[in-house]
């Protein structure tokens, strides 16, 4: 009888296990005003209840493979993740010229950013798996500027992660008291994106408005580290300092994942 039980009980862990997770990810079609978005939405189909829910902003090139792996991968943890469309049409551009093109328009009107931050998330707590008090935001490189914008506007969410982030002067100050969310980021140690000066420079901000921030950073680590093809995309565009780094990957990713569980504790 009790190699019955544990044979049943070692079978329900298997069982439960990210092994035996049911992930569908599907594209899924919103607006903001009037500019149609295309994002990407990934849950696991064996988990029963509602569970906290992530938007993913991604990096100057915008909705493609990277994101949605991810969005997948935060998944298989228990999430509900969501791509969120940063220029309309769920567009994916090379080379860096024109991603770079689109990056400055997105930008240059913080409004902008802010509609389609908020289509997204009013899209995800929408979706039947998702619990609407329960939401943080993770972003990679022009993802994490915008993720920390939306924590100076004291969004609704329980964190916020800026991954390689581009750390900028602001739109707007945080206010005293006004940033709900704890911030996370996660930064490579030599990033012309995100000079050490200017990511200084968000820790004193954040903790004059009082809010909760902690700064990581990767030893020998250059932008883009835990992209899969950084080193092939800086062979291809030789003027992009970007390099992977398969030891910060594991520990970024780690560390994300520790912030996740301890900001919906």
């Amino acid at each position: 009888m009790t190699k019955l039980i544990l044979g049943i009980f070692t079978l329900m862990v298997i069982i439960s296990s990210p092994l035996y997770a049911d992930i569908t990810g599907k594209l899924v079609h919103y607006k903001a005003g009037n500019t149609k978005l295309v994002g990407y939405i990934a849950y696991d189909n064996s988990l029963t209840g509602k569970r906290p829910g992530v938007i993913i902003v991604p990096d100057w090139w915008g909705h493609g493979k990277f994101v949605r792996d991810r969005a997948r991968a935060l998944a298989k943890q228990g999430y509900t993740a969501m791509v969120m469309d940063n220029y309309g049409n769920g567009l994916y551009v090379e080379p860096p010229s024109e991603a770079s093109a689109l990056m400055n328009k997105f930008t240059a009107n913080p409004k902008t950013m802010e509609t389609r931050f908020d289509a997204t998330y009013k899209t995800l707590i929408s979706h039947k798996t998702v619990d609407s008090k329960q939401v943080a935001a993770i972003g990679y490189s022009l993802g994490g500027l915008v993720v920390l914008e939306m924590a100076r506007l004291g969004k609704n969410l329980n964190g916020v992660a800026s991954i390689w982030g581009v750390i900028g002067k602001p739109a707007r100050p945080a206010g005293k008291g006004q940033v709900k969310a704890s911030i996370l980021v996660l930064a490579p140690a030599k990033d012309g994106w995100a000079p050490v000066k200017e990511v200084n420079n968000l820790k004193k901000e954040m903790k004059a408005a009082g809010a909760s921030i902690k700064v990581i950073t990767y030893p020998g680590t250059k932008h883009g580290f835990s992209r899969p093809d950084a080193d092939a995309r800086a062979k291809k565009y030789n003027t992009l300092p970007i390099r992977y780094n398969a030891k910060a990957t594991k520990q970024s990713r780690n560390d994300l994942n520790a912030f996740l569980k301890t900001s919906f504790e």
